[in-house]
């Protein structure tokens, strides 16, 4: 059986989960859900970024033990995985001393014997939020960098490890420009180009015991340093399948067959850890799938501006499906977009509740006192001007370039045509036979979009199938209530 290996980007565990880490966990989970459905053997890993000097700071700031921190933090991004439906195999903690600091200890070595590890003195502008150095011709007018408006960056001057970034430049490059190593979409793969093409420097990997306040994986025999967050965090993809303490499990998995990751650490995940992997003789993950943000009147979506969106209160008043089409649907994931409750609201009635849950509705209605065959292979209707080929085509091609607001279209489409083919033929005016031969083309379409829907709304999607599924279809409470 073929595998597919996929990950979210580790969240910080500095504060609780937002909207838009709720984003990229269903993005992740439908790009899984798909594999899955196509049969192949699937693993979605996530975890937490639990080393990184805002996380220090904010447990300092609460008065509370750092590992008791991030512990607390971290259950509340998982728990927010079960809340939207999202299904992760693996949950890789960053203070797991058994499995990562074992598995990055292992790629620190491997990195050190290739040549690729020294140490100098250094000093420059550190961005916390970023975890990184920035140069001043890589921020704004004033001196901040652009993820993290509003924040000034401190200026650090220490010695360090530096790993020897400069020297895996041309390979990088090549790599990506040949798609061996996919960037989508092409905007993202383009900008990492640039980047390339205008040369690399070597990067800070470690920090000083002091600095890091003795937290974080320490550098094999260096016990006056721990390891920069981001050479320890990305290799969160590959402790958390085994490397370094499951060779069997490692090989089954690793490469990862794609990373989804945010637009803002698009460098680390395209440049630096191809980089540490290559130094490290191991092979690179095929493919980055790079998404944008939800905005809040045009403005990233961020603690420290303080227009964070709680998902927890929303899938408590929606529920999780209604918010998983939301993401979906109405957001491409290659523009940034601003996240309206009000206009969620405007779309649960006109979609869910107007459009899908009515059609199950009135189906149901219709056949509700007839038998229909259990049949387990569903069959596309072509009477209905729904093409096998046709759509499933289009379904296929629109997910495989991480397109989920077209797919969602071709499948509402496919709504709107079996609604108007219920107009048309108009069953409530046929009687015996043609009255159930009419009815058994639009269960059947029903059967279908169901299975179109599993990736995209899992627990509607299993609702539906299970009302239609044979031979008696019982009404049910409507699948969406209209909001008022």
């Amino acid at each position: 059986m073929k595998k597919f290996y996929i990950t979210c980007a580790i969240p910080y565990v500095n504060s609780v989960p937002h909207v838009g880490h709720a984003l990229e966990f269903v993005q992740g989970d439908t790009i899984a859900r798909y594999h899955r459905l196509l049969g192949q053997e699937t693993l979605l890993l996530c975890g937490g970024d639990e080393n990184a000097l805002k996380n220090v700071q904010a447990a300092e700031k609460a008065n509370i033990p750092v590992q008791q921190f991030i512990d607390e933090n971290n259950i509340k991004f998982f728990e927010l995985t079960k809340q939207l439906g999202c299904q992760f195999d693996v949950w890789q903690k960053g203070s797991d001393t058994d499995h990562h600091f074992k598995a990055s200890q292992k790629l620190w070595e491997l990195c050190d014997k290739a040549g690729d590890i020294y140490k100098k003195s250094y000093e420059g502008l550190y961005c916390v939020g970023c975890e990184t150095f920035y140069t001043k011709d890589e921020l704004n007018e004033n001196g901040e960098c652009f993820e993290h408006l509003g924040k000034k960056l401190i200026n650090v001057s220490e010695e360090n490890y530096f790993f020897h970034l400069k020297k895996y430049q041309n390979k990088i490059l090549e790599k990506i420009s040949s798609g061996e190593l996919s960037i989508i979409p092409e905007k993202r793969k383009n900008e990492v180009i640039a980047f390339l093409e205008r040369g690399l420097e070597d990067i800070s990997i470690s920090r000083s015991n002091e600095r890091a306040r003795n937290w974080g994986v320490p550098v094999p025999n260096d016990p006056t340093q721990r390891m920069y967050v981001w050479f320890d965090a990305l290799n969160i993809y590959q402790s958390g399948v085994g490397f370094g303490w499951d060779e069997e499990m490692y090989k089954k998995w690793w490469p990862a067959d794609a990373h989804v990751v945010g637009k803002g650490i698009t460098r680390f995940h395209a440049v630096y850890w191809p980089a540490f992997l290559l130094s490290a003789g191991l092979p690179l993950p095929k493919k980055i799938f790079v998404h944008e943000y939800f905005t809040v009147n045009g403005q990233k979506m961020s603690k420290t501006l303080g227009n964070v969106i709680d998902p927890v209160q929303l899938i408590e008043k929606y529920g999780a499906d209604p918010l998983r089409y939301y993401f979906l649907a109405k957001f491409s994931p290659f523009n940034d977009g601003d996240f309206s409750e009000e206009e969620f609201k405007k779309v649960y009635n006109a979609d869910l509740a107007n459009g899908l849950g009515n059609l199950i509705s009135r189906v149901a209605k219709l056949a509700e006192n007839l038998t229909f065959p259990s049949n387990p292979t569903i069959k596309f209707i072509s009477e209905i001007n729904m093409s096998d080929k046709k759509t499933s085509t289009l379904y296929v091609q629109a997910f495989e370039q991480g397109r989920f607001d077209d797919v969602l279209k071709i499948v509402w489409g496919d709504i709107r045509v079996v609604d108007q083919y219920i107009n048309d033929k108009q069953p409530w005016a046929l009687h015996g036979t043609e009255r159930e031969t009419m009815l058994r083309v639009a269960v059947d379409a029903i059967r279908y979009i169901s299975i179109l829907l599993q990736p995209f709304m899992p627990n509607t999607a299993e609702k539906i199938l299970e009302q239609f599924k044979g031979p008696i279809i019982n009404v049910q409470p409507p699948l969406f209530p209209r909001l008022i």
